[in-house]
């Protein structure tokens, strides 16, 4: 693909990619960092879930997926809002676009900056607990530590089902917080990592859970932050309605509120 001209253009828009509406809780904070950015959102629903797949399959599905669109939507910068895409297929993507790509990971840093404890619980997909890269943050950031990481499938079907207007299935979340609670040191925890960009969405049920003396913390505002800096001094300007894509139509209309009131009026189904 060939080198984008530079400055970008005006209209040119952030593409914000998930597995589905877990990158709204980023989209959000880019929203307060940059409300005059133009975004196209874009979830792969007729890939979800993530969690559940090979590394193989997320990282050759996720650049095809995004080269695809960065070619039709010629987007100033890409965010991978999902943190299983990102920790699997970053590289991959980096080496096959030319623009700025942000990754989303594990909010391990500001939580053992947080802790009190030493105790912090991660909570994500199956594909991200296991990541390397995951090992790698706790060994840089979280020395002393103690990282106490759960898969919790159930609550990236919750946070979805949340977004369509849904009851959000608080026995899920209670059942991961009981196997958080039940691990050695768990009943000590005082921050929860939320590496999963769908369980931001679900903050309110989880503080219920998990009770107002455990910090819930995720890394929105940073990556939000971070786009705000590598966009400093561009030019922004909308030519038409801000839109979501999808790859799968199921499920989109019970969509259309939540993506409404966050300024986005126009889906598009590839």
């Amino acid at each position: 693909m060939d080198k984008p001209a530079y400055p970008p253009a005006p209209d040119a828009p952030l593409l914000i990619f998930d597995s589905g509406v877990g990158g709204l809780s980023v989209l959000d904070a880019v929203r307060k960092a940059l409300p005059d950015a133009p975004v196209i959102y874009a979830a792969d629903t007729a890939g979800l879930p993530y969690g559940s797949k090979s590394e193989a399959e997320i990282a050759a599905r996720v650049a095809g997926l995004l080269g695809r669109m960065a070619e039709r939507y010629q987007p100033r910068l890409a965010c991978i809002a999902c943190n299983t895409a990102s920790t699997i297929a970053l590289g991959m993507v980096r080496d096959v676009l030319h623009i700025p790509i942000v990754g989303t990971v594990p909010a391990i840093k500001p939580a053992a900056a947080l802790t009190q404890t030493g105790v912090i619980g991660l909570i994500g997909t199956e594909a991200t607990i296991r990541q390397a890269y995951v090992d790698n943050l706790e060994a840089e950031f979280a020395r002393g530590k103690t990282l106490l990481r759960l898969a919790a499938p159930d609550l990236v079907a919750a946070a979805e089902a949340k977004l369509r207007g849904e009851p959000v299935d608080m026995a899920a979340i209670e059942e991961a917080a009981e196997n958080l609670r039940m691990m050695a040191s768990g009943n000590t925890i005082d921050t929860l990592v939320l590496a999963c960009t769908h369980f931001p969405l679900l903050s309110e049920e989880l503080a219920q859970v998990f009770g107002p003396d455990v910090r819930q913390v995720d890394g929105a505002a940073g990556i939000a932050r971070h786009i705000a800096h590598l966009t400093q001094g561009q030019d922004f300007a909308r030519s038409r309605p801000d839109r979501a894509v999808f790859t799968g139509a199921d499920g989109i209309e019970a969509l259309r509120p939540a993506l409404a009131a966050r300024g986005i009026n126009e889906i598009v189904v590839l």
